[in-house]
Order: C-alpha cells, then sequence, then structure tokens
C-alpha cells in the first residue's frame, strides 16, 4: 500500500485566500485501486494528513510505503499499530539517520549486504539499479545519539538503491536510503519501491491524462474536495472492468453507451 499526495492545481481561490487542494491517497499497488484520501491545505502538512488516513484503513498484513514526508517516529508506530509493516525513504528531513546509513553501506564488510541489480532500457534510456540491503542495525540502537533521540521502533532491514541513467550521451547518478520494518531480500525492497512508484503512473498521472484535473476550475465550497473524491471512486470503477480499453476510451464510451455505464456500475462482465 503506497501512501502519497497529489495537489490539484486550479484548486486555488487567491479572492477567498484559499491555497490549492492537496489530496493524500492510500493506493493499493497490486490491485491499483484507491483505499482511501485525506484533504490538506498544502503539502507541508503531510505529516498530520497521513495518520488521519492511516487511522481508517485496515492494514494488517500489510507493506505500507511512504516517501520521506512520512519518514517520522510516530507515523512508523501507527502502522506497526495496525498490525502493519512500514517502508520509509529517508532523506534530509532526518539528517542523521540518512548520513548514517548512507557512511554504513559505505564501509560496511560485503558479509553483511545482499545486492540486486535489474536494468531497464528503452526510448534511448538505460537505467540501472543496484539495491544493497542489511539486517545488521544494532548499531541504530548505539549510545552515541543523544538522551531522548527519537528512535524508529523495530526496525528490521535498511537499504540504499543506487540509480544510473544514459540516455542521450548524457549520465545522472542518484541514491536513495530506506529502512523498513519488515525482514526484506534486496530483490523484495526493491520491489517494493518499484511498486510505490506505481501510484504516480497509476493514480496520479491517470487522473491528470484521462480525467484532467490539473485542469479542473472547481474552487467554491467543497466542490474540489468532493470531486477528487468522486474522481477516485471512478477511477476504481473504471479500471475494474474487464476489457482491452484504455480508462479514456472505456470513459468515453460509458458517457455514451448507457449499458456498458451500466455494467462498470453494477460490477457486471462487459
Amino acid at each position: 500500500m503506497a501512501l502519497d499526495g497529489k495537489t490539484s492545481r486550479r484548486s486555488h481561490d487567491e479572492a477567498a485566500g484559499r491555497r490549492a487542494l492537496h489530496l493524500v491517497s492510500a493506493f493499493a499497488t497490486d490491485r491499483h485501486l484507491v483505499l482511501g484520501q485525506e484533504a490538506v491545505d498544502e503539502k507541508s502538512n503531510e505529516i498530520i494528513a497521513i495518520p488521519a488516513l492511516l487511522s481508517r484503513l485496515a492494514l494488517e498484513g500489510a507493506l505500507v510505503t511512504i516517501d520521506a514526508m512520512g519518514c517520522n517516529p510516530g507515523i512508523a508506530q501507527n502502522i506497526l499499530n495496525a498490525k502493519a509493516d512500514y517502508l520509509l525513504a529517508v532523506k534530509d528531513n532526518q539528517p542523521t539517520l540518512h548520513a548514517e546509513i548512507e557512511s554504513y553501506f559505505d564501509t560496511a564488510p560485503q558479509a553483511e549486504v545482499e545486492t540486486a541489480t535489474d536494468l531497464d532500457k528503452g526510448h534511448g534510456r538505460l537505467e540501472s539499479r543496484t539495491c544493497r540491503v542489511s539486517k545488521k542495525i544494532d548499531w541504530l540502537e548505539s549510545d552515541r545519539r543523544y538522551p531522548g533521540a527519537f528512535r524508529f521502533p523495530e526496525v528490521a532491514t535498511i537499504a540504499v538503491i543506487d540509480t544510473k541513467i544514459e540516455q542521450k550521451g548524457k549520465i545522472s547518478i542518484a541514491r536513495r536510503s530506506y529502512i523498513t520494518s519488515r525482514s526484506l531480500s534486496a530483490d523484495a525492497l526493491a520491489g517494493a519501491v518499484r511498486s510505490h512508484w506505481g501510484i504516480e503512473n497509476k493514480l496520479h498521472w491517470t487522473l491528470d491524462v484521462a480525467f484532467n484535473e490539473d485542469l479542473s476550475r472547481l474552487r467554491k465550497g467543497h466542490g474540489a474536495r468532493n470531486m477528487a473524491i468522486v474522481r477516485h471512486f471512478a477511477i476504481n470503477l473504471v479500471r475494474d472492468v474487464k476489457d482491452k480499453r484504455s480508462i479514456k476510451t472505456r470513459r468515453k464510451r460509458a458517457s455514451r453507451n448507457p449499458s456498458y455505464l451500466r455494467a462498470i456500475l453494477e460490477k457486471s462482465p462487459c
């Protein structure tokens, strides 16, 4: 289950002093279904919205993935309390932890690290990703930290993913760090990270391209928030249709064919 936020670009109302709507969504990456959402006034408030959203979801047994905005000990504990596991990206909002993970993998003995590499090639772009994980995490509880420092509960695995992209003669390199409460192999962790980005491709991108969400100018009252939720219901229903049409084509056909629309709404075979 991936959690991430998206801003509806044209939903701001300058006259009323209202910022654009920012919605944090929970997305089942295996089924490509939206499971819930929580609206906030701006991206910086995701850390408030995430616990509220988690409290309404049945999480038992799930692996909950969140980007660096959700890398917070309290959020991690909320997930564990729901009998689920967390996988959190670590960036400079947790500067000490981020630096220590990177430093560890720069010097870690080979016997402590498991590695997996995969390649993607297409459209003139070559991307290689090397995931390294370690379950040697006792040093995270060392006495080097100051008294009262935040601890991430029940960390079981730490990881870094080094990405190298070659395109049009240019090379870019990036590294991302992660912590998780689940004991994961390098292949499993890399797969979970790739699945997390499905919320961008399978939800946010689809909302913009197939539903034109960023072009919507609803901004009065609760209009923007209500329609964002309606789009989530709609995308779940349209995506569940068992045919080979694109989501955009299904929507267009449903607008012109009452029988097809009824089949979608009743979730009967099409």
